[in-house]
């Protein structure tokens, strides 16, 4: 069995001055990413209104297909136009951890 997990931390639109505000950019994004049966929350910046961390995990039975997944997930977040992808933090997890 293994995990990979991958953070993203995102810069919203500078309209995003308001938590609800915020929410109406996350919320379509974490609908498309849930699609690839990942589990998916945000998990950083909650208190901040122009950026947010999203963290998405798969388990898998190979890494390989662990690692798809989330490449997947990484190129949908980037070619989301109304968002910016500021960085990506990935760790895959295997039973030898």
């Amino acid at each position: 069995m293994y995990i990979e997990s991958a953070l993203f931390d995102l810069l919203l639109p500078s309209d995003s001055r308001s938590l609800k505000q915020k929410r109406s950019y996350l919320r379509p994004i974490i609908a498309m990413l849930r699609k690839y049966e990942v589990s998916v929350a945000e998990v950083g910046d909650q208190d901040l209104h122009g950026r947010a961390q999203i963290g998405v995990a798969v388990v898998a039975a190979e890494p390989a297909q662990a690692r798809a997944v989330i490449d997947t997930c990484e190129h949908q977040m980037a070619g989301r136009p109304e968002i910016e992808l500021l960085s990506v933090r990935r760790r895959l997890r295997g039973d030898d951890d």
